[in-house]
């Protein structure tokens, strides 16, 4: 069963928007992990220079 060409096209860019939702999760995961413990070290040294 063939789907009209509009559907086809919104379904396509539906798609689209999900692999990129996932290949910039997937980033943001890496650098997370990579750089988590410098990133726990910035915020505590932020708290305690204000506190």
């Amino acid at each position: 069963m063939l789907l009209p060409a509009d559907r086809r096209q919104s379904g396509q860019g539906m798609v689209e928007y999900a692999l990129i939702l996932v290949l910039v999760s997937i980033v943001v995961i890496v650098i997370l992990l990579t750089m988590g413990n410098q990133i726990a070290n910035v915020f505590s040294n932020v708290v305690a220079a204000l506190g």
